[in-house]
């Protein structure tokens, strides 16, 4: 008989092209948006891609919104 076995995959997310840490697992991706906003302003108004399974995480990217200003 074969077994399964469970694996937590960790979260990771990036902003143009910094891996930042996951401040909490008990958040949510829009909380963790929240929290990072002060330290990434461009955040607040990045789209969000993924999940992306890497390995043995799960990638969360945050994009630059492009447009123009005035």
């Amino acid at each position: 008989m074969a077994t399964l076995k469970t694996e937590v995959l960790l979260r990771e997310f990036y902003f143009n092209g910094v891996r930042i840490p996951d401040p909490g697992p008990e958040m949510t991706v829009e909380q963790v948006r929240e929290l990072l906003t002060p330290t990434y302003p461009e955040i607040a108004t990045a789209t969000l891609t993924g999940p992306e399974v890497t390995g043995s995480a799960m990638r969360y990217t945050f994009s630059r919104a492009i447009g123009s200003k005035g």
